[in-house]
């Protein structure tokens, strides 16, 4: 067992956060909105921690971007920094190598989170060895953070890899990060500790299956060449520049973090209030006065959904959602049991958009450029009354309330709750469709912004094969899977 950093404030880090503090008992963030900007925050971090590291994903890819922000988690490990990493290992298929030869280190530990310790070399062996244990391997670790000395952190939506960080030329995410400092951070650490510690989180070496040696060596060479612009939001990072120049410029706010603790992964029912963070995002919605905006990339509200829907119309509040579109997801099934409650939805009045695969921001929107590549909606958070926002790693669907581990930070900011909105309307209106009811009252209509609108009555830009093949599925998807 160990514990996160019990002085932050002996270390850099720590004396830099307080020399920043604005208000007493208020903690500090700032959106990351740009991929490239949230990947040269993770390195500023890994770059400047001086006691402890600790790292916790759901899924780290071993591309250029994952593979350079480990060799800076690598270098801090030689520069003393005490590492933890703690991965969830439904999807580490093929990164043994990488996984061992980092734990190698001294001061680098790396744990597996709820293991399918059976058929290493691929998910789908992996999967089928395990099936008489699919009660548990069924449950997953989706939380998503780093923290330095215990006094900075990076929680959201991203995991590690080039999609999240706008790196890859085919498709790329658009997400959601916050950086935090401030009171917050400790109870951030104290959920990693929770998992780190917990039965279900075991030594990689126990786990893991070293690949034959021409193979282990080319998962632990050097990072490669990073595009330009990685390099270049690495160098100009604010969170690096702020670091150097000894004061942290953050929006400080009350704030409070909320998180599903392990029993939620290891109970055979459904979880307890006191095991889920599911009742307080719906208490927070219901709080609502004027409007409720979601941003999830899997949107599966269920009949409660649809019931809460109903109850805030009843109030007069306003529903907003951005979800993706059957074009734009990367998880096509879970559409399935999205299309289900679109009607009912829009029934109860809820603003309902997709996202559209060509992403259309402006220069200086702050989300990076996502030039020729396609587009994923990734974000989670929701804003209510423009004045307080929850962002996390949380989706709207049955697989984060019942199945998943998921954390949140809910900050009562109308400056941080502002930009977000923004966010949601500048998304919303040049790079989504509007649904809504056909006019003449048969199905539904999408109709598009941008420069050139357009209204089509079918799943716009899906292939039909792709349709095709979820209208065999959809018989077969059993919403409290997806």
């Amino acid at each position: 067992m160990s514990r996160a950093l019990a002085e932050p404030e002996q270390t850099a880090l720590g004396r830099l956060v307080a020399r920043s503090v604005t208000r007493a008992g208020f903690s500090g963030f700032r959106l990351l909105l740009s991929g490239e900007d949230a990947f040269g925050s993770l390195a500023a971090l890994a770059d400047n921690a001086e006691r402890t590291l600790d790292l916790q994903y759901y899924l780290i890819r071993g591309d250029a971007s994952s593979r350079a922000l480990l060799t800076r988690v690598h270098s801090a490990a030689d520069r003393g920094v005490r590492v933890r990493m703690l991965i969830d290992d439904l999807n580490t298929a093929g990164e043994d190598g990488l996984m061992l030869r980092l734990a190698e280190h001294a001061n680098i530990e790396v744990r597996l989170y709820n293991p399918l310790p059976a058929g290493r070399g691929s998910t789908v062996t992996r999967v089928l060895a395990s099936l008489t244990d699919f009660a548990r391997i069924n449950r997953r670790m989706h939380n998503k953070m780093m923290v330095a000395d215990n006094a900075l952190a990076i929680m959201g939506g991203r995991n590690l890899g080039d999609a999240y960080f706008v790196q890859s030329d085919k498709s790329n995410f658009v997400d959601l990060d916050v950086i935090a400092a401030g009171p917050v951070v400790p109870v951030l650490s104290q959920s990693f500790d929770r998992f780190w510690n917990d039965p279900l989180a075991y030594p990689v070496e126990a786990i893991a299956v070293l690949p034959p040696a021409d193979k282990a060596s080319a998962a632990l060479a050097a990072p490669g060449e990073l595009p330009v612009a990685a390099e270049q939001s690495i160098i100009a990072n604010a969170l690096a520049r702020e670091v150097i120049a000894g004061r942290l410029d953050l929006v400080w706010a009350p704030a409070a973090v909320i998180a599903d603790t392990p029993s939620k992964i290891i109970s055979e029912e459904d979880p307890t209030a006191e095991e889920t963070l599911a009742d307080d995002m719906n208490r927070l919605m219901r709080s609502a006065t004027a409007e409720v905006i979601v941003l999830s990339p899997y949107y599966v509200p269920g009949t409660r959904g649809v019931g809460l829907a109903e109850d805030l119309q009843g109030k007069g509040v306003a529903l907003r959602v951005l979800t993706n579109s059957l074009a734009t997801t990367d998880a096509p099934v879970v559409h399935i049991g999205y299309s289900r409650y679109r009607e009912p939805l829009l029934k109860a009045g809820v603003e309902l958009y997709e996202l559209r695969p060509q992403f259309d921001a402006p220069p200086r929107s702050g989300f990076g450029s996502f030039g020729s590549s396609q587009a994923s909606l990734h974000s989670k958070a929701l804003i209510i009354d423009r004045r307080t926002l929850l962002v996390g790693s949380m989706n709207m669907d049955p697989r984060s309330d019942k199945l998943n581990s998921e954390i949140g930070l809910v900050i009562r900011s109308r400056v941080l709750a502002r930009q977000l909105q923004r966010f949601f309307e500048t998304v919303s209106q040049r790079s989504a469709w509007h649904v809504t009811p056909a006019a003449d009252g048969s199905g539904l209509r999408w109709s598009s912004g941008g420069p050139e609108p357009k209204t089509v009555q079918t799943e716009p830009e899906a292939s039909p094969l792709l349709l095709f093949t979820l209208k065999l599925l959809a018989p077969f998807a059993p919403e409290e899977m997806l």
